[in-house]
């Protein structure tokens, strides 16, 4: 059974904004728990009457 892990820039390493220092800090702490990314992609994310692009990153890892 595989289990996942989503993050994007809302997840606590990023107090909200992209720092691509603290991503791949994020990535490695993941993996010395047993996780690896599968996939990464950018998502458009409506606001008040804009829009912006947010990262998100899926990890998995065997449950």
């Amino acid at each position: 059974m595989k289990q996942y892990k989503v993050l994007s820039q809302k997840d606590k390493w990023f107090s909200g904004k992209f720092d691509p220092d603290k991503l791949e800090k994020a990535l490695n702490a993941y993996a010395e728990q047993g996780w690896r990314v599968v996939t990464s992609a950018t998502a458009d994310v409506r606001g008040f009457g804009s829009s912006r692009q947010e990262f998100v990153v899926v990890l998995e890892h065997d449950a």
